[in-house]
């Protein structure tokens, strides 16, 4: 007989924890970079496509799995076809030994400056001193350099955040931490908003973000970014929401709860823009340079522009900053930890493991695996593993699960599932959704990044540096995969049944 499987306490703590995973850094600062480097507005029309066409039917897809196999990503595709066990693993090892290693040491980054904001250390010169004095960033990837201490120390404190929450467990755990994390999220937001918008020159930075340069969408980069961001902001391939779900009660809307999910991490990635632009309009206004050509870089945007917008504010700059970075803080923790929990519960899974010794290990090796970020060198390798990650092993994982799902075990089989649970339906449509138009689309942009990328290295890195960090980071954590797939489950779970 199958152990008692948690559950979410209530609708409201699902959908909460949920948009804690879906919302994080990258709708604040990504997002509003993307829109920034790809015609403004112009950049919102491929964005909401790729919401529609990939976001939400593979959003229904894995919520609707998870729910029906009432386990976590391994287990769920395991009691589908067990030889697609292997894809769980994979997805939930590299977010978990990659895209979270390198995303607490950014939110480690953002607590730092979450003290400096208090008296403005970063000077007159914001760029250097994010570059050369807190990061003391070398000359490339393969010049590790020392690591940061003060970097180190707010890693610490980022870490032992996501151990006491995942500990604690999903009711008393996850569902209440983002009670409070997403209220406060969305308060700071909007006070973030309602404070850029009176700045002088913000109208101008929202006039560019509002307005669509329509010539820019004949580029196919724009639209790879587009679909790249609805999979990093929605948690998509991550093995979070197949995990989310098995922890839905038995009677759940699946197909409104994706859609509310969907929907409104995107309208907060967009109210979150309005913030970015009017500070971008104030930051030209002031200083007297094009508009174009404030940001240089997506990271620069957090860590150099705003910090030098805040230093020019007329009135109460160290509360602003404070907001800021504290904003993006709460961001960054309520998707770390459900990265955690993802591995955590596909471990808990199959092994039979005490939570809470899982998550004591989870977490030290998470923070001695995140310490070659934290480094000199650090930033090139979150930029390559980054890339690869979100650019190709998503991508793949959200190929390979429409393949099992939409055509091994049936796309038909799973409507009836979250029909018969759900007060909305989906028709047929989504059927061919999931079947034909989503994978399609994303092999399209596989290879299209692909062939791009072969003749034009990414970011002019090194082809050793991009194979040896970026393509080797996913082969090993693929043939991790592989190994935790070939070790025998507990013996009262059967596959067969399913």
């Amino acid at each position: 007989m199958q152990p008692h499987r948690p559950q979410w306490k209530s609708r409201t703590g699902f959908l909460l924890a949920a948009l804690g995973s879906a919302v994080g850094l990258g709708n604040i600062w990504r997002f509003s970079y993307l829109c920034y480097k790809n015609g403004g507005g112009a950049f919102l029309v491929p964005y909401f496509i790729a919401l529609l066409v990939v976001g939400i039917p593979l959003m229904i897809l894995e919520i609707g799995v998870g729910h029906k196999m009432r386990g976590s990503a391994p287990m769920s595709l395991a009691k589908i076809n067990r030889r697609w066990e292997w894809l769980g693993w994979w997805s939930v090892i590299f977010v978990m030994f990659g895209i979270v290693l390198y995303y607490s040491v950014i939110i480690s980054w953002c607590f730092n400056y979450l003290l400096y904001s208090l008296d403005l250390k970063w000077g007159s010169d914001p760029n250097s001193f994010f570059f050369k004095q807190f990061l003391g960033v070398t000359k490339g990837p393969f010049q590790i350099g020392n690591i940061r201490f003060g970097i180190l120390i707010a890693l610490a404190f980022v870490w032992f955040i996501n151990w006491i929450i995942v500990f604690l467990g999903i009711e008393k755990g996850i569902e209440r931490a983002n009670k409070i994390f997403m209220p406060l999220l969305f308060f700071l937001t909007a006070v973030l908003v309602f404070w850029s918008i009176k700045l002088p020159g913000a109208l101008e930075g929202l006039r560019v973000y509002l307005k669509p340069d329509f010539s820019l969408l004949g580029e196919p980069r724009v639209w790879i970014e587009a679909f790249s961001q609805i999979f990093f902001t929605l948690s998509l391939g991550f093995g979070i929401m197949i995990t989310y779900g098995s922890y839905l009660s038995k009677k759940s809307d699946i197909v409104l709860n994706s859609y509310c999910i969907a929907g409104l991490n995107s309208i907060f990635s967009f109210f979150a823009g309005l913030a970015v632009f009017a500070t971008i309009g104030y930051m030209a206004n002031q200083t007297g340079v094009g508009f174009n050509e404030v940001v240089k870089e997506s990271i620069g945007l957090a860590f150099v522009v705003y910090p030098q917008a805040i230093s020019l504010l007329p009135f109460l700059p160290q509360l602003f900053g404070f907001l800021f970075f504290l904003t993006l803080c709460v961001a960054g923790i309520s998707s770390s930890i459900s990265i955690v929990e993802a591995f955590n519960s596909a471990l808990i899974d199959k092994f039979h493991f005490n939570r809470k010794t899982v998550t004591s290990v989870v977490c030290i090796l998470g923070f001695f695996g995140s310490m070659i970020f934290a480094t000199g060198g650090g930033l090139f390798w979150i930029d390559i593993v980054d890339h690869f990650l979100s650019h190709y092993g998503l991508i793949m994982v959200g190929i390979l699960q429409t393949i099992l799902v939409a055509w091994v075990y049936k796309a038909s089989k799973l409507r009836e599932h979250i029909n018969n649970v759900s007060d909305l339906k989906i028709g047929a449509w989504w059927d061919g959704a999931v079947k034909y138009v989503v994978p399609g689309v994303l092999l399209i942009l596989f290879f299209n990044d692909l062939s791009y990328e072969i003749l034009n290295p990414y970011e002019g890195y090194s082809s050793v540096a991009l194979l040896l960090i970026g393509r080797d980071w996913l082969l090993y954590t693929l043939f991790a995969a592989l190994i935790f797939a070939m070790r025998p489950w507990r013996r009262d779970i059967h596959f067969d049944k399913e």
